[in-house]
Formats: C-alpha cells, structure tokens, sequence
C-alpha cells in the first residue's frame, strides 16, 4: 500500500500565496513554512530566555512546518476573503479542518499518533506560531517595498498594526532587534 502523506507535502512548492497582489517576487507554501518555522523557534526562545517562560521551542518550530499544510488542498484563501465575516471565518475554519484530516488519513496508523500534536496546538504554542505568520507576512511587505512594488504599501502598514496588535512581548523584541535586518541589503549584513 502506497502512502501519500510526503507526496502531498511535497506540493506545498506549488500553492504560491499573495494570490490577489502583484509579487515582484512569488512565495511559495513550502518557503513560507519554513521562515515561519523559523520564527516562531526564535519566538519561543525568546519567550524562555528573557520572558520566563517553558514552551518547548522545537516542538513549536515543527508544528509552525506544518501549520498550513491544509492549503495543500484548499489552496491559499486571500486574507481579505478569509476574515470578510465571521461565517466565512468559521466555514474555512471547518475546511482546514477537514483537509487536516484527510492529509493525515495518509499516513499508516502507527504514524499518524506522532502528527496529531502538530496539528492540535493550543494555547500558548498557538499564539506564538500566529504571531510569527503575521511577523512572515510582514517581512514579505518589507521585501515586496524594498524591491519598489508599491502594491504592498498599504499592506505593509496594517501588517504592522496587526503585529502590535497582537500584544506579544516576543513579537516587540523581534521587531526591534531582528526586522531591521530584512531591510538591508547583503554587504550591509556582513
């Protein structure tokens, strides 16, 4: 019997996001997964080392990998649709849901124990990985600005918002003491 699991993780390089906005450059799932990943484990140890905090720093970067694994099926719903109201909001929700389950019918049972935790994060591991998406987000605002495509602007500004919005400690430091890299060019890095 043939698995399909990995197969279809495999497809997250063709689900591109910003479906609605001219990119100067596409992002893909997979690449946006994984700075996700990476900033939500930089969130966490942020958490630990300066805000006392116990979170589990890896577990929480795993389960940032995975955390738009559903769009796989779904595709990439445009941000404005998916928060249009609350019904929608809820009906995607349940969408998710139901691909989530279905990508994890694909794995042989003795597996499937070991991913439902990547898929059920709650609480304080939740926050953080929603955190670092909207922190991803901005970051594509920042580079989409910085190549001059002014169809980003306004973006960028409610991107912003949204992270302050969000009240995280983390998400502040990160904003301080990281973000100001991504607007550098590479000699400037060095």
């Amino acid at each position: 019997m043939s698995n399909h699991f990995y197969g279809y993780l495999s497809r997250m390089k063709n689900i591109y996001r910003w479906g609605l906005m001219r990119n100067s450059r596409p992002e893909n799932l997979s690449e946006h997964s994984l700075e996700v990943a990476l900033i939500a484990h930089a969130l966490a140890i942020i958490r630990n080392k300066r805000l006392g905090g116990n979170l589990n720093a890896e577990h929480i970067a795993v389960a940032a990998m995975f955390h738009d694994t559903s769009e796989i099926i779904t595709g990439d719903l445009p941000t404005p649709i998916k928060y249009y109201n609350p019904e929608i909001r809820t009906a995607y929700k349940q969408i998710e849901s139901v691909a989530e389950e279905k990508l994890l019918s694909m794995l042989p049972e003795d597996l499937r124990e070991e991913y439902l935790p990547l898929y059920n994060v709650d609480g304080e591991e939740e926050r953080i990985i929603k955190t670092a998406d909207k922190l991803s987000a901005y970051i594509k605002c920042i580079e989409e600005t910085k190549a001059g495509n002014e169809e980003f602007r306004q973006a960028l500004i409610s991107t912003k918002k949204a992270v302050l919005d969000m009240k995280s400690k983390e998400a502040e430091i990160f904003l301080e003491e990281f973000i100001p890299s991504f607007s550098l060019p590479l000699d400037a890095l060095n």
